[in-house]
């Protein structure tokens, strides 16, 4: 992604929040930017230390609560495993269920969806009337390039 699709991501996530009557202040905006910027999962603290760039009065619950803003909107995850967060391609659709493709080497991480599983997922939870909010089911493996470079001998 470069900065103009990142331009036209921040938009989207404005127009989102007009929608829904929410302030994207500048610090949630910043923390946007810098994990759009970032294309990788990061901590708290590592989003801290860049938005210290800009604003450096900035503490962790300063973080903290906008993390949590952009969780709740469904702009961002968080991949519990690591700790860290990470942008949702799917923000417009808050309530669909995430699956994170997480590699153990590279730390990359491939968000997918899939409706079978999601419908799934929903028929089990009504059998047991239990209302889903959200979810993100984590799979940890390899990714293609990390697969085909490790020696599978060991």
């Amino acid at each position: 992604m470069h900065s103009n699709n990142h331009a036209s991501i921040i938009n989207d996530i404005e127009l989102v929040c007009k929608k829904r009557n929410v302030k994207l202040t500048n610090q949630r905006r910043l923390v946007l930017e810098i994990m759009l910027q970032a294309k990788k999962a990061m901590s708290a603290y590592d989003l801290l230390d860049l938005l210290k760039q800009d604003e450096p009065q900035a503490k962790p619950p300063t973080i903290y609560r906008a993390l949590e803003f952009l969780i709740e909107q469904g702009f961002i995850h968080k991949v519990e495993s690591s700790n860290s967060y990470i942008i949702c391609p799917h923000f417009s659709h808050p309530n669909h269920i995430s699956i994170l493709f997480i590699c153990d080497n590279c730390k990359q991480i491939l968000e997918k969806n899939n409706h079978e599983i999601e419908h799934q997922l929903q028929q089990l939870a009504n059998q047991s009337h239990f209302m889903i909010k959200h979810s993100i089911i984590e799979i940890h493996g390899l990714c293609p390039s990390c697969a085909s470079s490790t020696n599978l001998t060991s």
